[in-house]
């Protein structure tokens, strides 16, 4: 399998093997504070002053969906990659990006997203050199594809593949590295496979209730109860949940798993809006119009 150098210490390595760090006593600083608060550009969470990393969560209104952005503020270049951009908020996201001094490296999705068109297109058109990440399971196109165990590494912060499919075949949990350099505490981007206290609908893309639910214990629940839950949505105004918290109060996932596909296979939810033009531009990463016209 292959190891991928963008710039100095930005790389996605397979299974099995660990970041290279160039500084093996370099003094790292990683607390996040969890202090919240609301701007323009939408929720977001601010990591310490002192925090070598930074955290952003941003939001898109009209489909729910939060896009997170991290980076190393370590480094010369002070790489940076997206989770989960929207196409409407690329302006929004890339002018935050160049205030803040960062180098997008890396844009990513947990999933194909039947509910809005992903931002990676347009962010690899408007930011020449970002690559797009999504997992080989979805069976879609983009500069990298990411399966079970792999790790991505931007800078010293590690994020870890975790499957979690169910909600689509192809879902991934992108997860902080369990170093003592990495953001304490973990941080879990759980897509749509574990919203706050719910989870994605399965009746579609190759959903399976069975396999979210073996999905969201085996390869979230086992997470340090602490660790920090970022989904793809909310609905109801909730930005953060934790995975202790999930495990106790999620109404869905609390329940053995008979009943969880009860529950999911009874919810007579409406066929998503966007889902015909959605899927197939995600299916591309977002680069509809150039494949289009390839053809």
């Amino acid at each position: 399998m292959l190891k991928f150098q963008l710039i100095p210490r930005v790389s996605v390595l397979t299974p099995n093997k660990v970041c290279n760090f160039a500084s093996k006593n370099q003094t790292l600083i990683t607390n996040f504070k969890n202090s919240s608060i609301n701007s323009q550009m939408g929720y977001h969470t601010t990591p310490s002053h002192a925090s070598k990393y930074l955290f952003r969560q941003l939001f898109e209104k009209d489909s729910s969906t939060f896009t997170y952005l991290l980076a190393d503020l370590s480094h010369p270049n002070k790489p940076a990659l997206l989770i989960d951009p929207v196409d409407k908020t690329v302006d929004r996201d890339l002018s935050l990006i160049q205030e803040l001094g960062l180098k997008l490296i890396y844009a990513m999705n947990t999933h194909v997203h039947a509910d809005h068109v992903t931002g990676t297109g347009l962010l690899k058109t408007k930011s020449p050199g970002v690559k797009s990440v999504i997992s080989r399971a979805s069976n879609a196109q983009a500069d990298l594809l990411v399966g079970p165990d792999d790790k991505i590494c931007l800078g010293d912060l590690v994020l870890e593949v975790r499957p979690t499919p169910g909600h689509t075949a192809g879902c991934v949990t992108y997860v902080t590295g369990e170093g003592s350099d990495q953001p304490q505490p973990r941080m879990a981007f759980t897509g749509d496979a574990l919203l706050i206290r719910g989870c994605g609908r399965t009746d579609f893309q190759g959903g399976n209730s069975s396999q979210l639910y073996k999905s969201v214990h085996s390869q979230i629940f086992t997470l340090p109860k602490d660790t920090l839950v970022y989904p793809a949505h909310d609905y109801k105004g909730f930005s953060v949940s934790t995975v202790g918290e999930e495990m106790q109060y999620n109404p869905r996932l609390t329940k053995d798993e008979e009943t969880f596909k009860s529950i999911m296979e009874n919810l007579k939810l409406a066929y998503p809006k966007l889902i015909d033009v959605a899927v197939p531009a995600n299916m591309v990463c977002g680069l509809q119009d150039l494949a289009e016209k390839a053809a």
